[in-house]
């Protein structure tokens, strides 16, 4: 089928469609309902269907003669070790482990915190939860002790899996005295934690408490299947840079696995046997969809890398793996490529390595500029794709649909709305923009499969923060617009307008400006509170490795461009430059804490940043 057919099937007739697609998946009952409201007025997916996410991602591949094949490979630079783990030993490792799980009085609808470094095990623990229904919250190992505390007070587990410690390029991070901590200021504290020991760091169990992944697993025996009903919780992920009380985005079985099953062609263009590589993390839910999940659902080989894109040992770690492991897809975050860009701006080390199995590259996570799509697309000579998506829809929102038609593409957008979200762009007062006009970023319901059902424990806060705002759409919180061939370009959270002097200025517009000198690597524009004009935007640069530049000269420089490519509104008089950008681990610049230093307001060290010496430097430099 054409994009477009594939499209009109999915918003003409979303019941019909996705039955269709329900056949991807194998079910103990296959549903013979699409989507059904419930009793709080929420549109869910396959309520008649009952499955087991487990068997569909590891046990129908042994059953069907792929079991030599390669799962998961491991590759840890930082750890100097490797592995290549089958779909049999895969299966056998996540049955006992299971079965580990069980012994400890895990059962379906129970909660585990898996909290643990890349390693293969925290993808066994994952697995291992679908297979007996138990449910699981995977938080981002290293995570700060209060931030693990408000995930236990919320999800209550019975178990938590941890590691003794992560290791990263400079340092080795201890998870116990995190954990121990974390469980000593909960109330429910769990019954149990089992611990994965790493070379890296020691163990000093708890007793009663703790104990070792090993010990556990010797005493344990396989667990099977249990089936479970489609709309029953596959996990909880806690979306990132929460403060507070957290928000527990839930994903169902059933809904989740057609919906990913269904992406890893349509979307991504691989098939059974191919090597596919998210480069994320379990943290993230790039991580639980397309580490783990969807590429053991579609029967490919992941990668699960313990690295970063340099410094591992240099700019050329990623196309290392593509050439060891004949990488299909690579997907990763556009800030991966500008730290690579910076360190090796010609893309030299590109050349050292054999990457003719690579296809395509995917990114998303945050906007990809149009420099970095121009580079890539340079260097690369590959169709570089765009993909815009959430933590809260699980897959991509909007995507150029390879497996279904490629469609030409246009730097600074994310092509279409992939088949199953009807995307529109909505005014304050619920009007529809034209074309080229900017406005809220909404989705008509009923979302597509895969997309969350509502928010753990708090079902109000899913409808007050994401449907109340336009009835009868899911409110995604980005601002953009479709252009005259239906191409959604996102400029950023609606937050990140800035308001100057009365005109509405989307800082991704600027920022285009900004990172397309030749002196730049990456670069944030941050809009500055202003006596006159309300708002003044501000250019935070950090340049590419071996340019040398006086800030003088760039920012008069950058002045001239704005004025030319956007107009004298957007007033842009003030550059910064700085070493580093604060960043998530996930690789978001932190917007919002950058406003605060840049206005001079106090600020907190939030739980996601990758490094919390970069704010200091940061503040150093503007104040």
């Amino acid at each position: 089928m054409t994009y477009q057919s594939e499209f009109s099937a999915s918003v003409t007739d979303p019941d019909r469609f996705w039955l269709k697609q329900s056949a991807l998946v194998d079910w103990y009952e296959a549903p013979t309902t699409g989507v059904a409201t419930d009793d709080l007025g929420i549109e869910r997916w396959f309520p008649d269907g009952t499955l087991n996410t487990c068997f569909n991602a590891v046990d129908r591949h042994v059953a069907s003669g792929r079991g030599d094949q390669v799962a998961i490979y491991y590759d840890s630079p930082v750890t100097n070790s490797k592995a290549s783990i089958s779909y049999r030993e895969l299966l056998s490792r996540v049955a006992v482990f299971a079965g580990a799980l069980a012994a400890r009085g895990v059962g379906k609808g129970d909660r585990v915190v898996i909290y643990m470094p890349m390693v293969p095990e925290a993808a066994v623990a994952m697995l291992a939860c679908a297979r007996i229904g138990a449910i699981h919250s995977v938080v981002f190992g290293g995570f700060a002790a209060n931030e693990l505390a408000v995930r236990l007070e919320d999800a209550t587990p019975k178990v938590v899996v941890t590691a003794t410690c992560g290791v990263e390029v400079a340092r080795v991070i201890p998870y116990l005295p995190i954990v121990n901590e974390a469980i000593d200021s909960v109330e429910n504290k769990p019954s149990t934690v089992i611990v994965m020991e790493r070379p890296q760091a020691g163990f000093d169990p708890v007793a009663g408490r703790d104990i070792t992944w090993e010990a556990a697993v010797a005493a344990a025996e396989p667990a099977d299947c249990v089936p479970v009903l489609a709309t029953d919780p596959l996990y909880i992920l806690y979306t990132s840079g929460t403060t507070g009380k957290p928000k527990g985005v839930v994903r169902d079985n059933g809904g989740h696995a057609v919906a990913l099953t269904y992406s890893m062609n349509a979307v991504y263009d691989v098939d059974p046997g191919d090597v596919y590589w998210a480069a994320s993390d379990i943290g993230w839910v790039v991580g639980h969809s397309y580490i783990v999940y969807a590429p053991l659902f579609a029967g490919c080989s992941t990668i699960m890398y313990e690295g970063k894109p340099v410094k591992t040992p240099d700019a050329g770690a990623f196309w290392r793996l593509i050439e060891e492991y004949r990488v299909k897809v690579l997907f990763a975050a556009p800030t991966a490529f500008r730290a690579v860009r910076k360190e090796d701006p010609e893309g030299q080390l590109f050349n050292d390595y054999d990457t003719t199995s690579l296809e395509a590259l995917y990114l998303a996570g945050e906007r990809l500029d149009p420099p970095t799509y121009h580079w890539l697309d340079t260097l690369t000579q590959l169709p570089i794709v765009d993909h815009w998506w959430q933590t809260e829809t699980g897959w991509a929102i909007a995507t150029n649909p390879r497996g279904l038609e490629t469609l030409p593409p246009k730097p600074g957008s994310a092509t279409v709305p992939t088949p199953g979200f009807k995307v529109e762009i909505l005014d304050p007062e619920g009007r529809a923009m034209a074309a080229g006009e900017q406005g809220a970023v909404v989705i008509k319901r009923p979302l597509p499969p895969g997309c969350l059902p509502t928010v753990w424990g708090h079902h109000e806060r899913f409808e007050q923060s994401y449907l109340n705002a336009y009835p009868g759409y899911y409110l995604s919180g980005d601002g953009g617009y479709l252009d005259e061939d239906g191409y959604l370009f996102i400029m950023g959270r609606t937050d990140d307008v800035i308001n100057v002097a009365g005109h509405r200025l989307s800082t991704g517009t600027l920022e285009e400006v900004v990172a397309a000198h030749p002196a730049v690597a990456e670069c944030a524009v941050i809009g500055a509170a202003d006596d006159l004009k309300g708002q003044v935007p501000v250019g935070l640069v950090v340049l590419k490795d071996g340019v040398a530049m006086d800030l003088a000269s760039l920012e008069r420089e950058l002045i001239a461009d704005v004025r030319s490519q956007v107009g004298a509104v957007a007033s842009f008089q003030r550059a910064f430059l700085l070493e580093r950008l604060p960043k998530t681990r996930s690789g978001k610049i932190l917007r919002a804490t950058l406003r605060k230093i840049i206005d001079g307001e106090p600020y907190s060290v939030p739980s996601t940043i990758e490094d919390p010496a970069v704010l200091e430097e940061v503040a150093a430099v503007i104040t």
